[in-house]
């Protein structure tokens, strides 16, 4: 069997007829010994003499997966070998459609290469290729889109608009995600000016996101005004605008009593995911955890009843009065207010993790930081300075944990 799939990796059909001369049954035993036929190798070098010779004797072997999950006609397709793909899909047209690893198709792989010829010739022999989804329910045009094929995609829009298959640009993946919500939240915005127009700008995925939304979320980028315009000029809504217009138009109709929000004042402004925009939920929690920050740092520099102002029997100039006269509730104010301020910069890094600037923006958080440390460290009296230093310091390393192990109970 090496010699037979050395003469199908260089494309030696002489060598295959000597094999065959010597062994006739020799392509009958090839599937018998292991997953890969020697169309396999054909297929994945470019040999298209060698392939149309193996179709010729073995046209079954396009159909035989390998231990990977690929078929030649995979390979091929993956590799741009647009001629023995076509011999492929002459001999049997519905190959196109056979799933591979992932539930990967052979359009598929050529979308993912950007294989444009190949593509116009699948469907042109295989229309119902273009319904086919990976195991994760993403459509061709779904992973065009994810792999930044530009041109994969131009063909396949124009394609389901001439066959009247518009549907297809509306479909979800297991996220919920429409092509519209990748393109937007890859920042592809050709791809989002291609097929404004067409899609159902509103569609909510299992996140509970618009396309609108999803833009929102992080709107730093060039373009993202004319996205964000032409969405609003489609009709595109937040999903938080659009649960409003669905119950306001419900609740009028039916219930005239539930616009009387002063029944029930703290469960309507309770946050709701179905609701509340993801981004307007992190602009008033970054408001918020802001303030904290702000007022946690200004009770560590300015403890409280002050600091005294001159040496003297038991304190030092500088050094906190609460702490020289009260030693347990200076500890206790002092531990809490770290641990808040701590959080709330830790939060903020969070909510603002990828936003631009991002080195500049985390450098003055650190700054900020050494500078309560110090700061408190400072005004403590001398028999807490060392527990004040090592309790702000070892405060900001555990409440990444802390806070991670809280989420999960």
């Amino acid at each position: 069997m090496d010699r037979l799939f050395h003469a199908a990796q260089t494309g030696d059909i002489e060598e295959l007829h000597q094999l065959l001369a010597r062994n006739p049954l020799i392509l009958h035993q090839v599937p018998l010994i292991c997953s890969q036929n020697p169309l396999h190798f054909a297929s994945a070098a470019g040999h298209l003499d060698f392939a149309k010779k193996i179709l010729e004797l073995k046209p079954e072997f396009a159909r035989q997966v390998n231990a990977e999950g690929y078929s030649p006609m995979h390979l091929a397709s993956g590799c741009g070998h647009i001629q023995i793909a076509r011999e492929m899909i002459r001999i049997d047209s519905n190959i196109c459609r056979l799933e591979g690893k992932e539930g990967t198709t052979p359009l598929h792989l050529a979308v993912l290469g950007g294989r444009v010829d190949l593509i116009i010739e699948m469907l042109a022999y295989c229309e119902g290729c273009i319904e086919d989804v990976t195991v994760q329910k993403e459509t061709a045009l779904h992973l065009a889109v994810k792999s930044f094929q530009l041109e994969s995609l131009r063909v396949l829009l124009d394609w389901t608009r001439q066959m009247d298959k518009e549907e297809i640009l509306n479909r979800k993946d297991e996220h919920g995600n429409t092509i519209l919500h990748l393109a937007i939240w890859k920042k592809q915005r050709k791809a989002s000016l291609i097929f404004m127009k067409t899609l159902e700008v509103n569609a909510i995925n299992n996140s509970g996101l618009t396309a609108l939304d999803l833009l929102l979320i992080f709107p730093s980028e060039a373009g993202d005004r004319e996205i964000q315009e032409i969405l609003q000029g489609a009709g595109a809504l937040k999903a938080q605008e659009l649960t409003l217009h669905n119950t306001t138009f419900t609740t009028s109709t039916n219930d005239p009593s539930v616009n009387n929000h002063s029944e029930d004042l703290i469960e309507y402004f309770r946050f709701h995911s179905g609701r509340d925009s993801p981004s307007d939920v992190r602009s008033a929690l970054l408001v918020i955890t802001v303030l904290v920050a702000t007022a946690t740092y200004q009770a560590g520099i300015s403890p409280p009843g002050s600091v005294w102002q001159d040496d003297g029997q038991g304190h030092l100039a500088g050094t906190s009065v609460l702490g020289t006269h009260d030693l347990n509730s200076y500890i206790i104010l002092v531990s809490c207010n770290a641990i808040g301020f701590n959080v709330s910069l830790y939060a903020i890094a969070t909510l603002t993790a990828k936003f631009p600037l991002q080195t500049e923006l985390q450098i003055c958080l650190f700054a900020l930081y050494v500078t309560f440390n110090v700061a408190v460290s400072a005004t403590s009296p001398k028999s807490t300075k060392t527990f004040t230093a090592v309790f702000t310091s070892v405060t900001s390393t555990i409440i990444p944990l802390c806070c991670g192990l809280l989420r999960k109970f």
